[in-house]
């Protein structure tokens, strides 16, 4: 029963067939390694998994032999199994054509092989996919006679997939179920918002759609709460840097804008500074659009403009909160400055982010 070395997953792959599903053999705590004439040998994480072990050599027509293995490497293998049996090959594409509507097809669990329909193999392993190369952001984008498919890693764009164009519609019609959208509106821009679990690690990703000239454009942001959230020693500033970051968020008040384009990090400063600064005797309240990343001991408000939650109405509530800290995910407009400029004059340190290119843009922005 003593474990060695697990084998590459495309060892195992071809052991993993008919009924046999990843999803079942990862409840059953099991994998199948090799065949040896009338034995099969299993991967256990447990003993208490072999009658397991027993059921699946009973289905080749052999004899179950068990080997003991960490839980933490069979989890590996069986997330290597998960990429190596995605879903955004040329089989997956080709069985695509011909479908028109993905209105029935909703699930939200992107790690898994129990299902045959191929654009949610397509969409799963295009999530994945993105989730392992870091990527921030996923676009489809149509055009004349393709679709086009891009990631964001590192701040630029890469070209990942190209479909044919009547692939256009499973696909898009997919994420927007998937996002709670409404598929038949396709000429307004529309938001929504996906929850994915891959593995043990909790996912949420921002979908935008866009009537453009060729179909509908979709941006997806992909905000991942297990790797995403950070610390101020893992931001990588130099020290004197980060000696002038500790003496600024210690200040019992004042402003503090981060400013910069799309992608350069933010939000990420933002929340570690908060996850730095959280503790029982300082009340903190953010109002976010969305809430990206959970914060414990931190008061979150979503803006929800048709329930008349915006910036500037939350702010206004927030002052009565009581509270020593305000985050205000970003100043869109006049009247959102105007209150965060005077809260920071009244005794609250106010954290916020403004879209420009460098610091000194900002100033020019604050005053238009």
């Amino acid at each position: 029963m003593a474990g060695r070395k697990l084998p590459d997953p495309e060892e195992i792959a071809p052991l993993i067939r008919g009924s046999v599903s990843l999803d079942a053999l990862k409840g059953a705590g099991i994998l199948p390694l090799r065949e040896e004439e009338d034995r099969l040998v299993v991967a256990l994480t447990s003993l208490e998994h072999f009658p397991s072990a027993q059921v699946l050599a009973a289905s080749f027509g052999k004899e179950a032999v068990g080997e003991l293995h960490r839980r933490e490497d069979m989890e590996l293998l069986l997330n290597r199994l998960y990429d190596l049996r995605g879903g955004i090959g040329d089989e997956t594409v080709t069985a695509m054509i011909g479908i028109d509507d993905g209105d029935d097809i909703f699930r939200e669990d992107v790690q898994s092989d129990s299902v045959d329909v191929p654009v949610i193999k397509l969409v799963n392993g295009l999530l994945r996919e993105a989730l392992k190369i870091r990527a921030t952001d996923i676009h489809v984008e149509p055009c004349e006679s393709e679709v086009l498919v891009r990631f964001r890693v590192d701040g630029v764009l890469h070209d990942r997939l190209r479909l044919p164009r009547n692939l256009q519609a499973p696909l898009t019609s997919r994420i927007k179920v998937m996002a709670r959208m409404d598929i038949a509106e396709r000429f307004s821009p529309q938001d929504g918002r996906i929850g994915i679990t891959v593995g043990n690690r909790a996912v949420d990703i921002r979908v935008s759609s866009i009537p453009v000239q060729h179909g509908e454009r979709l941006a997806l942001r992909i905000l991942d709460k297990g790797s995403g959230l950070l610390s101020l020693e893992e931001l990588g500033m130099d020290a004197p840097s980060r000696e002038t970051m500790d003496r600024l968020i210690q200040n019992p008040h004042g402003l503090l804008l981060f400013t910069g384009p799309t992608g350069s990090g933010k939000t990420t400063t933002l929340y570690a500074i908060l996850k730095a600064l959280a503790r029982p005797s300082v009340n903190i309240i953010t109002v976010e659009d969305p809430i990206e990343y959970d914060l414990g001991g931190v008061g979150q408000i979503q803006v929800n403009e048709k329930a008349g939650v915006t910036f500037p109405s939350a702010l206004r509530s927030i002052l009565r909160q009581d509270p020593d800290i305000i985050m205000i995910g970003e100043m869109r407009d006049y009247e959102t400055a105007h209150i965060g400029v005077q809260a920071s004059l009244t005794g609250h340190l106010v954290l916020s982010t403004l879209h420009t290119n460098d610091a000194i843009s900002a100033v020019v922005r604050l005053m238009d």
